[in-house]
Parts: C-alpha cells; sequence; structure tokens
C-alpha cells in the first residue's frame, strides 16, 4: 500500500517537474515576441480560420519535436499517441504562459474583446510552445547525471581548493550581464516599453517583480536544466540559490536601465517613476536572459 502511494507521488512529482521546465523553455523562447507590438496586432486583426490554422500547425512541429527529445525529463520510449498527450500539454502550457504574460503586461484587459484575445493568446502562445517543446534542447537536463556524479566526486570536492569567492561572484554577475544584455538588448531601442508603461498600474508593476524573480528562479534551481546542482554548489559571495536570485534580478534591472539610457528611451531629466517603470518592465526579459547566462557558468 505504502509502495503504491509512494509511486503515485513520485509519478505527480515527476509531472510538476516536467511541467516547471517546460514552463521555463516557454519563456526562455518566447518572452521577445511577447514585447513586439506587430504580434499583438496581428493577433488581434487574426481571423478564427488563421487561429485554427496556427495551432495546427504548431501542433504537427511540436509533435515532432516530442518524438525527439520535449520537455519531459527522460524521453518516453511510446507509441505516437504517447507524442500526441505531450503535444497536447505542451500548447496548453504556452496558451497559459502567454496568457498570463500578455495579462500581466496589461495587453489583455477585461474590456479586451474575445476574439482579439484569443488572437494574441494564439500568436504569442506558438513561440512560447515551441520553447516549451525545446526545453531541453535548450539547456539539457543533466540532473540524473550531477545527482549520480556527486557520489562520486564528493571526496575529490572536498580535497581541493575551493575557488576564489569574490571571482565566482564576478563571474555570475558577468554572466547575468550577459544573459540579459542578449535577451533584452532587441527589446530596449523599441517603443514598445514606453507604450507598456503608458498602461500599467503599480500592483501590476510587483507581479512583474514577483514574477521575474519566480521565473529567474525555477530556470537555474528547479527546471532541471544543465548543472543546476552544480549552481547549488557554487562558490561566491551570494551563493544561496534566495539571495542570488534576488541579486542577480538587480543587476538585471541595472542592465536594463542602462540599455534604456543607451538607446535614448530614458534620460536623467526624467522622473525616477518613468525610470522605475522602463527598467522593470524590460526587467523581465532581462532577467530571464540573465538565468539563462548564470546556467553557463
Amino acid at each position: 500500500m505504502g509502495v503504491g502511494r509512494k509511486r503515485r507521488k513520485n509519478v505527480w512529482v515527476n509531472e510538476i517537474n516536467d511541467i516547471i521546465r517546460g514552463v521555463c523553455g516557454g519563456f526562455l523562447f518566447g518572452i521577445p515576441l511577447l514585447y513586439t507590438m506587430e504580434v499583438w496586432w496581428i493577433g488581434s486583426l487574426a481571423k478564427p480560420s488563421m487561429m485554427m490554422l496556427a495551432i495546427a500547425l504548431t501542433f504537427i512541429v511540436v509533435f515532432l519535436l516530442n518524438r525527439t527529445e520535449g520537455f519531459r525529463r527522460s524521453k518516453r520510449n511510446s507509441p505516437p499517441y504517447g507524442s500526441v498527450t505531450d503535444t497536447v500539454e505542451a500548447i496548453a502550457i504556452g496558451l497559459t504562459c502567454s496568457a498570463f504574460v500578455l495579462l500581466l503586461l496589461q495587453e489583455l484587459t477585461p474590456e479586451t474583446p474575445l476574439k482579439e484575445a484569443l488572437g494574441k493568446i494564439v500568436y504569442e502562445g506558438v513561440p512560447f510552445t515551441l520553447g516549451v517543446a525545446l526545453a531541453n534542447q535548450f539547456l539539457g537536463d543533466t540532473r540524473d547525471a550531477n545527482a549520480q556524479g556527486r557520489t562520486g566526486a564528493q571526496a575529490s570536492d572536498d580535497t581541493t581548493k575551493k575557488p576564489d569567492e569574490l571571482s565566482a561572484t564576478f563571474a555570475d554577475i558577468g554572466a547575468t550581464l550577459i544573459g540579459a544584455t542578449v535577451i533584452a538588448f532587441n527589446i530596449a531601442p523599441t517603443d514598445e516599453i514606453p507604450m507598456l508603461a503608458a498602461a500599467v498600474t503599480p500592483p501590476w508593476l510587483l507581479a512583474i517583480i514577483a514574477t521575474s524573480i519566480l521565473i529567474s528562479y525555477g530556470i537555474v534551481f528547479e527546471a532541471g536544466f544543465s548543472d543546476q546542482q552544480k549552481r547549488r554548489q557554487q562558490q561566491g559571495i551570494f551563493q544561496r540559490p534566495t539571495s542570488e536570485t534576488v541579486v542577480a534580478y538587480l543587476v538585471s534591472l541595472l542592465a536594463a536601465a542602462f540599455m534604456l539610457w543607451f538607446f535614448q528611451k530614458l534620460t536623467f531629466g526624467d522622473p525616477w517613476t518613468i525610470w522605475l517603470e522602463h527598467t522593470l518592465l524590460l526587467g523581465l526579459p532581462a532577467t530571464i536572459g540573465g538565468a539563462a547566462g548564470r546556467l553557463a557558468v
């Protein structure tokens, strides 16, 4: 009885981990297009037939990806119907993430017509869904390998000299800056940030802060991407998961503010509230990029 309950619990834990990995992959791949007004417009004007076509084409592509890798921790050696259910789940994750971020950015509101809302969700959900299906290809899942390798390497790790904490901290900051720049640099000079800032309210800014931190934490410490255990054992001044995530978020915000100033979207004559709103909005993609950058070190 206890064994069966434990197995059911493990199944649910594995399923939750797979969903977290898929969500994180979706954000890594889909967040740049969520800051593209042309996609908002195309989605808002899309006809139902085009929405169905977009979903059908996405289904085919994601099905083929799920037959090779997908977003699950271990590849299923199952008949095609297993990949069909994974594909439906990936599309559901992609559409849910798309709708959530559009609501967060106030591109969807209770006043938005249903047809327009569906169009935006579907068109923005396509890159998210592809990101879900490509989650393991992005950064690979080596959680098991790390877990097995830790026992054999523990003794040698104890005898080796610990890397300098200050150098490790600077390496993480550099990786965060590089990742943040790669993702957010092409968003900073566009008009999307000022447009979003004009509609956002303080409660939604707080929600954006919370979402940025949670996604960053999930990508680095929960999604099971490459070297996740290595990240937990990394040396550094702020090298606990919570403190590292908060410090990396602040670094990403600094990078976002600098990029906005560099492209003259912000000037020193602007009120501090404008700086705050614009920086927090660009901070979401910058933080996601910074999290991906930290996984590389």
